[in-house]
Protein backbone atom coordinates (compact mmCIF):
# COMPACT_ATOMS: atom_id res chain seq x y z
CA UNK A 1 0.00 0.00 0.00
CA UNK A 2 1.04 3.60 -0.71
CA UNK A 3 0.97 6.34 1.76
CA UNK A 4 -0.08 9.61 -0.48
CA UNK A 5 -0.23 12.97 1.61
CA UNK A 6 -2.22 16.08 -0.66
CA UNK A 7 -1.06 19.00 0.54
CA UNK A 8 -2.20 22.86 0.29
CA UNK A 9 -2.47 25.77 2.18
CA UNK A 10 -5.35 25.43 4.46
CA UNK A 11 -6.31 21.26 4.35
CA UNK A 12 -9.67 22.02 2.75
CA UNK A 13 -8.75 21.97 -1.02
CA UNK A 14 -6.54 18.87 -0.18
CA UNK A 15 -9.42 17.21 1.37
CA UNK A 16 -11.35 17.06 -1.43
CA UNK A 17 -8.36 16.13 -4.00
CA UNK A 18 -7.84 13.64 -1.46
CA UNK A 19 -11.23 12.34 -1.13
CA UNK A 20 -11.52 12.34 -5.23
CA UNK A 21 -7.99 10.23 -5.36
CA UNK A 22 -9.10 7.02 -3.29
CA UNK A 23 -12.11 7.07 -5.36
CA UNK A 24 -10.34 6.63 -8.23
CA UNK A 25 -7.48 4.51 -7.10
CA UNK A 26 -10.88 2.31 -5.96
CA UNK A 27 -11.80 2.44 -9.44
CA UNK A 28 -8.64 1.07 -10.51
CA UNK A 29 -8.08 -1.45 -8.12
CA UNK A 30 -4.91 0.46 -7.01
CA UNK A 31 -3.95 0.03 -3.09
CA UNK A 32 -3.68 3.77 -1.52
CA UNK A 33 -3.79 5.25 1.66
CA UNK A 34 -4.60 9.04 0.80
CA UNK A 35 -4.79 11.82 3.59
CA UNK A 36 -4.72 15.39 3.30
CA UNK A 37 -3.34 18.22 4.87
CA UNK A 38 -2.28 22.14 5.27
CA UNK A 39 2.15 22.07 5.28
CA UNK A 40 1.38 23.10 9.22
CA UNK A 41 3.31 20.24 10.92
CA UNK A 42 4.34 18.15 7.73
CA UNK A 43 7.96 18.00 9.12
CA UNK A 44 6.56 15.64 12.09
CA UNK A 45 4.53 13.41 9.42
CA UNK A 46 6.84 13.49 6.23
CA UNK A 47 8.18 9.78 7.93
CA UNK A 48 4.67 8.25 7.55
CA UNK A 49 4.21 8.68 3.86
CA UNK A 50 5.56 7.65 0.99
CA UNK A 51 4.56 10.11 -1.76
CA UNK A 52 3.79 14.01 -1.09
CA UNK A 53 1.37 15.43 -3.51
CA UNK A 54 1.87 19.54 -3.38
CA UNK A 55 -1.13 21.82 -4.50
CA UNK A 56 -0.53 24.44 -7.41
CA UNK A 57 -1.15 27.00 -5.00
CA UNK A 58 2.63 26.04 -3.40
CA UNK A 59 4.68 26.09 -5.99
CA UNK A 60 6.48 28.87 -4.62
CA UNK A 61 7.39 26.87 -1.43
CA UNK A 62 7.87 23.17 -3.86
CA UNK A 63 11.63 23.46 -3.35
CA UNK A 64 11.63 24.02 0.52
CA UNK A 65 8.97 21.02 0.64
CA UNK A 66 11.39 19.14 -1.69
CA UNK A 67 14.44 19.15 0.58
CA UNK A 68 11.98 18.07 3.35
CA UNK A 69 10.82 14.91 1.26
CA UNK A 70 14.13 14.07 0.02
CA UNK A 71 15.75 14.47 3.58
CA UNK A 72 12.75 11.76 4.27
CA UNK A 73 13.12 9.64 1.68
CA UNK A 74 9.62 10.39 0.46
CA UNK A 75 9.19 11.05 -3.51
CA UNK A 76 6.97 14.27 -3.95
CA UNK A 77 5.24 15.73 -6.91
CA UNK A 78 3.41 19.28 -7.93
CA UNK A 79 0.29 19.00 -8.76
CA UNK A 80 -0.91 20.87 -12.26
CA UNK A 81 -2.88 23.90 -11.94
CA UNK A 82 -5.62 21.78 -13.68
CA UNK A 83 -5.90 19.60 -10.88
CA UNK A 84 -8.97 20.45 -9.21
CA UNK A 85 -10.81 20.11 -13.13
CA UNK A 86 -12.32 17.05 -14.49
CA UNK A 87 -9.90 13.98 -14.04
CA UNK A 88 -7.99 16.13 -12.15
CA UNK A 89 -8.21 12.80 -9.61
CA UNK A 90 -6.91 10.37 -12.34
CA UNK A 91 -3.64 12.87 -13.07
CA UNK A 92 -2.90 13.19 -9.21
CA UNK A 93 -3.25 9.34 -9.22
CA UNK A 94 -1.05 8.57 -12.09
CA UNK A 95 1.86 11.17 -10.48
CA UNK A 96 1.44 9.03 -7.43
CA UNK A 97 2.63 5.71 -9.31
CA UNK A 98 5.12 7.68 -11.57
CA UNK A 99 6.62 9.02 -7.96
CA UNK A 100 6.51 5.74 -7.03
CA UNK A 101 7.86 3.67 -10.09
CA UNK A 102 10.40 6.86 -10.16
CA UNK A 103 10.81 8.31 -6.37
CA UNK A 104 13.73 10.18 -7.25
CA UNK A 105 12.37 12.57 -9.72
CA UNK A 106 10.26 15.35 -8.88
CA UNK A 107 7.65 16.25 -11.22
Amino acid sequence: MHRVLVVCGAGASSTFLAHRIRAAAHGRDIDVSVSASSTEGLDERIGEIDVLLVGPHLAAQFDELSQLADAAGVAIALLPDTIFGASGEETALDLVLRSVAHPTSSS
